[in-house]
């Protein structure tokens, strides 16, 4: 059955989509503009919900793999490579707009550190990951083996995180001030958005599942 067949499913994402609109109205014409950051920092609605969706999606990864090393179900070998393949999507948005934010405000669109260093590490070794899948061999064995790697490299995640907590101040310039200190002006746009790059996120994994369940299904009928 066609996932958008289902009325349930075609709302959701006719609604996810209304929201994803008025978030990017809202980040245009109603959030502030920040001294020396100007439009550029109107990007950090995008960036930080779209590194919040990678998280999410590796943890979910993680999670997947410590269940399918349980279970030996292979639905949750599905579900960790839909969310791995949505994971460095999105990470890779959070590569492409981390330096589009940083080249006005640092002078220079890269520089090594310690959050982004981390964050490339992340990317890099769900490259890998990848490189598992397409020629790893054996499928039970591929599977094993990429549960296990789903599980190691969320190591990485809480490190990126929390990096500008573990490396002194001198060594990083992401900024230091908490959400919560934030202007309404912008603390309630951010959870909007936050939340709009969730639904969105959820409704993307939902889909990918029901495709990999699909190819799944034509390959045990030797379609």
């Amino acid at each position: 059955m066609r996932f958008f067949a289902d009325k349930k499913n075609s709302v959701w994402l006719g609604l996810v989509l209304l929201m994803l609109a008025i978030d990017m109205w809202v980040v245009v014409t109603y959030t502030p503009m920040v001294p020396d950051q100007h439009w550029a920092q109107k990007i950090f609605y995008v960036h930080v919900p779209v590194a919040w969706t990678a998280f999410l999606s590796y943890f979910v990864v993680m999670v997947a793999g410590i269940l399918f090393l349980i279970k030996k179900d292979y639905y949750w070998d599905r579900v960790g490579l839909a969310a791995a393949e949505l994971g460095t999507m999105y990470t890779t948005l959070v590569l492409i707009t981390g330096p589009i934010w940083a080249k006005p405000i640092w002078g220079k669109p890269w520089i090594w550190e310690p959050r982004l260093t981390t964050t490339l590490i992340l990317f890099l070794v769900y490259i890998g990951y990848f490189m598992l899948r397409e020629f790893g061999g054996h499928p039970e064995r591929v599977a094993r083996y990429a549960a296990i790697i789903g599980i190691v490299a969320f190591v990485d995640v809480p490190i990126i995180f929390l990096s500008v907590k573990f490396w002194s101040p001198e060594i990083q310039s992401h900024p230091q001030i908490e959400m919560v200190a934030q202007p309404h002006r912008i603390l309630i746009p951010f959870f909007y958005s936050l939340i709009t790059f969730t639904l969105l996120y959820i409704i993307m994994l939902r889909f990918r599942i029901h495709i990999l369940k699909l190819k799944h299904e034509e390959a045990e009928n030797g379609l």
